[in-house]
């Protein structure tokens, strides 16, 4: 039975499954593998440099001519050629996100792209709706890599987006199943962006080392750290306990920036230094025990969505 909604509709998909577009793990090869799977793949833009860009969208688009997208950070110093490639290349869909969306979403829309804002507050989210987006994501404090302040947990963050909106909500933070993806949906989201559990795809450009790591963690090996600069969960290691130990002991901004460094998150989630690298990853992570082809990672999501959604519910109504 053919599934159809607003998010379906709005970017020509099959399923409404999203990929995120993660720093360092989401180049052409998973785009197009979750693009031809049913879902939409995003290119991870914030780790590429323009040129880097240009090539991975070629790619991709000699790997699937299924819909796919960009997802741009607008706090990175090359936004504005990131901008510039996806209208010469032609993109039809673009996510952004960490910045404020007034400032390109018109110019995407005037090149006939449709455009997706990522935020985590209802605030936030109708500032988005006003500026002229196509649709929201509301990513709550489950969510790896950057992260909200206000730390609002999807639970809470969907529905008081979605009643907050009148446009359609993607819903982000914490979703590695298709009953997580169900549960999502209950709460009127009109699909799921999907993190963590993509990086732990056979097609992500994570270092091995990095998935294996993963493959290992439980409940509270996350959290979220980095508040006073960038807030960014992440999985602990040696280097989330130095950042830890220098915020317990009331590190300024400018010597938290020197701690961080360059390249931390190429060094960890890229190149595979568990020591000193940063490894940005959901809580979602302690369910995750495989890698897999993303096709499989959609027919399993897509599966267990549908049976969510037939079976009754473990109770008896009196």
């Amino acid at each position: 039975m053919e599934f159809t909604n607003a998010i379906t509709n709005l970017f020509g998909i099959r399923y409404p499954i999203i990929q995120a577009g993660m720093v360092w793990t989401s180049g052409w090869r998973l785009a197009s593998a979750v693009s031809n799977a049913g879902g939409l793949g995003l290119i991870g833009s914030g780790s590429m440099y323009p040129d880097l860009l240009r090539e991975h969208i070629r790619k991709c688009r000699k790997a699937t001519t299924h819909p796919l997208g960009v997802n741009i950070p607008l706090m990175y110093p090359d936004v504005h050629r990131h901008i510039d490639i996806v209208i010469e290349e032609k993109i039809p869909i673009v996510f952004t996100s960490a910045g404020n969306p007034d400032t390109w979403t018109g110019v995407l829309k005037e090149k006939g792209i449709k455009v997706v804002h990522v935020v985590s507050s209802s605030r936030f989210a109708r500032k988005a709706a006003e500026a002229g987006c196509d649709a929201v994501v509301a990513e709550g404090f489950e969510a790896g890599g950057h992260n909200g302040r206000e730390e609002t947990t999807s639970m809470v963050l969907i529905p008081a987006v979605v009643d907050a909106v009148q446009i359609p909500v993607i819903a982000a933070g914490g979703i590695a199943t298709g009953r997580q993806m169900f549960a999502a949906m209950s709460l009127g989201a009109s699909a799921v962006q999907i993190g963590t559990r993509f990086v732990m795809s056979q097609e992500a450009s994570s270092h091995p080392d990095f998935k294996n790591y993963i493959l290992k963690a439980g409940e509270g090996d996350t959290k979220l750290t980095m508040k006073s600069l960038m807030p960014v969960r992440l999985l602990k290691n040696p280097f989330f306990n130095l950042v830890e130990a220098a915020e317990q002991a009331g590190a300024s901004k400018e010597s938290l920036q020197i701690l961080l460094g360059k390249g931390r998150a190429k060094k960890g989630m890229l190149e595979g230094d568990l020591n000193e690298g940063e490894l940005e990853i959901g809580q979602v992570s302690a369910l995750i025990r495989d890698i897999l082809p993303a096709a499989d990672i959609i027919e399993n999501l897509w599966f267990e969505f549908r049976k969510s959604w037939a079976e009754p519910l473990p109770c008896k109504l009196q």
